[in-house]
């Protein structure tokens, strides 16, 4: 059955709290329902939404003529506009992405370890889901995708909360993706689309029914969303990227990485914010560089070294621009003395989320990979390559700049948990306090 035909869905009513508890409940059966029956699912999620390429595509048409209505109004962003903007392209990715999380392997009732406690008593640590995931994002619709069929592989219900930039776009992904659901027989309540603010400000205090709170989009908006919530958050944090260019790199190779990493979708938050290239080389390297960087159109704003050696056709760099996310065609670039220059000015102003060195000298490469503290540290390569995708994640629930559960692209097992279970044959605790004894023994 194609979602083609159907009307936008009626919100359920209730608000976040009841929409939580739907949730719970579905997670109670999703966490024992088979993985060829999820795989099942997410693989027929994935036909419908290719069947229903031109119902998402015209809903997207309608929130994207608003939303650049506000851009020209400079009440937007041309970053968020890009996010915000989904082709027929766009929907055969959304497609292999849930096709590509339904090939992953089972993350549930793994066997993380096996403990003999005795004859007779075994103890198994195995993984088993979160249980409710609320994810609230600004922007991106394939956000709905993504972490809907990660939620459904890792037996998780999820509620979500989109921007209202792209509300017609989520409502329309969310229709499609529960007549799929609905179809193979999951449970109601296993995905569900939140819709007001005061959905999100119920959704803060719901810490009974909601096990981890995802909040995607700028710094502002996820401190915001921290300070508030009584869950405990998990935060896709900006990407503050920097591309180091060192003494002993391959300056084409460096050409190419670098125009990628900032050309190749500057709207990400992988994409190079700054470029750190080292005095050795500054000369010989920067003005091709700047040159190929303009003819990319991108704009260029320089230290005060590098404007002695580019002297026209870039900006100065004030210090602000060391610590901006830019999300578009700007870069920043400065010239620093040395590894250790570099290091320490990426650990001033980066926000932990991806960095690279470009160089062939492998002791400076893995000095480099050692002591720069970042969820993803790279050697001659872009720093774009920070995505759940492709990390072989299938997708991702988005990227954490922390260091507590997940850290960097988030896929299914930042989703899930452990729980230990202990199968005895009649032992109780007191037997262990005079004759019997623990064996401990691992199996």
């Amino acid at each position: 059955m194609s979602a083609g035909s159907n009307k936008t869905r009626v919100p359920e009513t209730g608000g976040a709290a009841e929409a939580a508890k739907r949730a719970r409940a579905a997670s109670r059966k999703l966490a024992v329902i088979s993985e060829q029956q999820r795989n099942a699912t997410l693989l027929l999620a994935a036909e419908r939404l290719e069947e229903n390429e031109g119902q998402i595509v015209a809903a997207n048409a309608e929130d994207v003529r608003a939303a650049e209505a506000l851009a020209r109004a400079g009440k937007m962003s041309q970053a968020m506009l890009a996010r915000l903007r989904v082709t027929e392209k766009s929907v055969a990715g959304m497609a292999e992405k849930v096709r590509s999380v339904a090939r992953l392997p089972d993350p549930l009732g793994r066997k993380l370890s096996v403990t003999e406690l005795d004859a007779g008593l075994v103890l198994t640590k195995e993984t088993c889901p979160l249980g409710v995931v609320a994810v609230v994002f600004e922007s991106r619709p394939d956000v709905v995708p993504q972490v809907a069929s990660l939620a459904l592989k890792s037996g998780n219900a999820i509620l979500l909360k989109g921007g209202s930039e792209a509300a017609h776009t989520n409502e329309s992904l969310m229709t499609i993706w529960n007549s799929a659901l609905q179809e193979s027989g999951m449970p109601s309540g296993a995905a569900q689309l939140l819709h007001s603010r005061a959905d999100v400000m119920e959704l803060l205090q719901l810490e009974r029914d909601v096990d981890l709170l995802i909040p995607r989009g700028g710094k502002e908006f996820v401190e915001s969303i921290s300070r508030q919530s009584r869950i405990p958050v998990l935060g896709h944090g900006e990407g503050i990227c920097h591309v180091y260019v060192h003494a002993a790199a391959d300056l084409q190779k460096a050409e190419r990485i670098v125009l990628d990493a900032k050309t190749d979708y500057p709207a990400a938050c992988n994409a190079a914010e700054t470029l750190l290239v080292d005095a050795a080389i500054a000369s010989q390297f920067l003005p091709r560089m700047i040159e190929q960087l303009r003819a990319a159109g991108v704009e260029v704003r320089g230290c005060e070294r590098t404007g002695a050696i580019v002297p026209s056709g870039i900006d100065a760099a004030s210090e602000r621009d060391w610590a901006t996310e830019y999300g578009e065609m700007i870069l920043s670039v400065k010239i620093v003395d040395g590894l250790d220059d570099a290091i320490a000015h990426i650990h001033q102003y980066g926000s932990n989320h991806t960095e690279a060195i470009l160089t062939e000298d492998s002791a400076a490469a893995e000095r480099f990979l050692s002591e720069v503290d970042a969820a993803g540290v790279y050697h001659n390569a872009s720093t774009r390559f920070a995505d759940g995708y492709r990390y072989g994640l299938g997708a991702e629930v988005g990227i954490s700049n922390g260091k507590l559960h997940a850290r960097g692209p988030m896929g299914m097992d930042g989703l899930t948990t452990y729980k230990y279970k202990l199968r005895g044959s009649g032992q109780t605790a007191a037997d262990y306090k005079s004759a019997k004894k623990f064996t401990h023994r691992p199996l």
